[in-house]
């Protein structure tokens, strides 16, 4: 049974690797330069975020201006539409003075920041265990039959994208223990 699963595995993961390009930087999340999504685009915070990230980093040592890093990404997704293209995320590293692979790495952890370009509503649905034997999934299906699209692709419109997230637990947990 072991050697199954481990079998079953192996077979997804081949097949994630071998889908074309487009396909695996949103199966997985990777980073692969686009036209609108590359590290050689300018991008700067405009000047009303300039004053905005000033105050930011005005709460922080001047020893430990990494530790904004959170508040300025989201200050630079908000900036850019909802979405952190890497052009954003490596301005934020010189305004903190790090390594841009450390503010990849908080970008990339946190389900609250967007790689890809999202809708104006961007609706998520949780991915864990609990709430796909609930019918999570089933709701998902639903949602990217109706908008005619794939996860975590935005529809023509640019209003609606549905992308996976961790679940709250704010709704069901109270439910489990029945």
């Amino acid at each position: 049974m072991l050697a199954r699963l481990a079998s079953n595995r192996l077979h997804e993961i081949r097949r994630i690797f071998s889908q074309p390009a487009r396909s695996f930087s949103t199966a997985l999340n990777y980073h692969l330069d686009s036209p609108d999504n590359n590290p050689d685009l300018p991008w700067e915070f405009n000047e009303a975020n300039k004053q905005k990230a000033k105050e930011i980093l005005s709460h922080y040592p001047s020893n430990y201006k990494q530790s904004a890093v959170i508040p300025l990404l989201d200050l630079a997704q908000q900036q850019h539409g909802g979405w952190l293209p890497v052009s954003a995320m490596n301005a934020v590293a010189k305004v903190i003075e790090v390594a841009p692979i450390r503010v990849y790495e908080v970008a990339t952890f946190y389900s609250m920041f967007n790689r890809t370009k999202v809708g104006k509503y961007h609706l998520l649905v949780c991915g864990t265990t609990p709430c796909m034997i609930r019918g999570s999934r089933d709701i998902e299906a639903a949602l990217l039959n109706h908008l005619g699209v794939k996860r975590n692709e935005v529809t023509k419109d640019g209003l609606f994208s549905v992308g996976e997230m961790e679940c709250m637990l704010c709704e069901c947990s109270h439910d489990y223990g029945r």
